[in-house]
């Protein structure tokens, strides 16, 4: 596969970095081809400016390393993005990348303005969420109701038509030993050594249907 990792941190020591050299390395051992988007020493602008918007419209756009990216996500099998959880959603870059270059026409279509969209079978077959948060994963999921998920996959890429999507969050790496966090890094090398096909590793199909989004603990 073609693999498309989408990394948004400030810090480049931040453990998102390293969760995402840990997929990075798992999916080189099984051969899978890795383009790797760092927004943050790309200095991308995620803002949506009026000629953007303009541009966005008539299925242009009017920013280079947005079209860039775009031709980097047409070459996708599958997509990653890793960073971390703020104020319970995305950073502005994550929110910026999928406003901007998830556009119409490139990721979906959508025959009639303001009708239902619709995916493109050649493109995207799936996405992978890896977070981090300070948040308790508990509270998270049954207190604010795993909003993350409700933003990103059921607002964004199930819209689309993208079936496979899996979310795995960290939480609170700051607060755990050297070992618990090397322990998370080894199984996130190991889930994404294990990718190969646009199917997950650890995610089952529907019989006839969708499969599920499931969330792969961070532990």
């Amino acid at each position: 596969m073609h693999v498309l990792l989408v990394v948004d941190h400030p810090y480049a020591g931040a453990f998102t970095h390293a969760l995402a050299a840990a997929a990075q390395r798992g999916l080189t051992t099984t051969g899978h081809e890795i383009d790797v988007v760092d927004l943050h020493a790309d200095r991308f602008d995620p803002v949506m400016h009026a000629a953007d918007l303009a541009a966005w419209r008539i299925g242009q756009n009017a920013d280079p390393q947005v079209a860039d990216y775009q031709e980097r996500l047409l070459a996708a099998d599958y997509l990653v993005l890793a960073f971390p959880i703020w104020w319970e959603l995305m950073p502005a870059m994550t929110k910026g990348f999928i406003d901007k270059v998830v556009a119409k026409d490139v990721a979906y279509t959508q025959p009639k303005p303001g009708g239902l969209m619709k995916g493109r079978p050649d493109r995207l077959q799936g996405v992978s969420m890896l977070t981090v948060m300070a948040t308790p994963d508990i509270a998270y999921r049954l207190v604010f109701g795993n909003p993350i998920t409700k933003a990103v996959f059921r607002g964004t890429f199930k819209k689309i038509g993208t079936k496979h999507l899996t979310w795995t969050n960290h939480s609170n790496p700051a607060g755990k030993t050297p070992e618990q966090r090397e322990a998370m890094l080894r199984a996130i090398e190991s889930r994404f050594a294990r990718m190969t096909s646009p199917t997950p590793a650890g995610v089952s199909r529907r019989p006839g249907g969708r499969p599920p989004v499931r969330q792969v603990a961070g532990r």
